[in-house]
């Protein structure tokens, strides 16, 4: 009995230590893909290394990435993401401060898949723009992650494709997210 009763407060504790507190990682994956239909190649870049803070009590979403990480499969096209698109060294991050609207959709203290969605503001380029996207928590053995995929318009981050290139970039981007292991801050 006093067993049973030890891995039930043990069990307990471990539920609520979960779902009080900040949790964080520096491995977040961002993946963005701005092809155009009649381009002959790939406009996508990859990235692991964004922070990522979630404040489990509140729903708080913090997310920064520097814009210099992220790999392009050929080193010219990097280099002008880099200079002519998303001037880098005049705008060296992107971030997204928001979230979760719907709080009590994720129950962090027990296993299992939830859907919920996290809206804030998107600084990209320099220009802050509203973003609301659903996102998908994964809960396993104590052990957070999640996932999101949305679209940005590039023009409206101020970036500009040039019609030497417009028929290769596309005017939006796919961005795909994902945080694994969300460890404790």
């Amino acid at each position: 009995m006093k067993k049973l009763v030890f891995s039930l407060v043990v069990a307990l504790f471990a539920m609520t230590s979960i779902s009080a507190q900040r949790l964080f990682t520096r491995d977040g994956k961002i993946y963005f893909n701005a092809t155009s239909e009649n381009s002959p190649e790939k406009i996508e870049a990859a990235h692991t290394g964004g922070t990522f803070v979630l404040d489990v009590p509140t729903g708080k979403v913090e997310m920064a990435v520097l814009i210099k990480g992220f790999y392009m499969e050929k080193a010219l096209m990097q280099e002008h993401f880099n200079e002519n698109y998303m001037e880098s060294s005049k705008f060296p991050k992107a971030s997204f401060k928001g979230a979760l609207t719907d709080l009590t959709a994720v129950n962090f203290a027990a296993d299992g898949n939830y859907a919920a969605t996290v809206s804030g503001q998107l600084t990209i380029h320099g220009v802050t723009q509203n973003v609301s996207t659903p996102v998908n928590f994964k809960i396993s053995g104590g052990q957070v992650s999640a996932t999101c995929n949305f679209s940005v318009i590039l023009k409206d981050y101020g970036i500009d494709i040039p019609s030497l290139v417009a028929d290769k970039l596309a005017n939006q981007a796919s961005i795909s997210i994902a945080v694994e292991s969300l460890k404790p801050l």
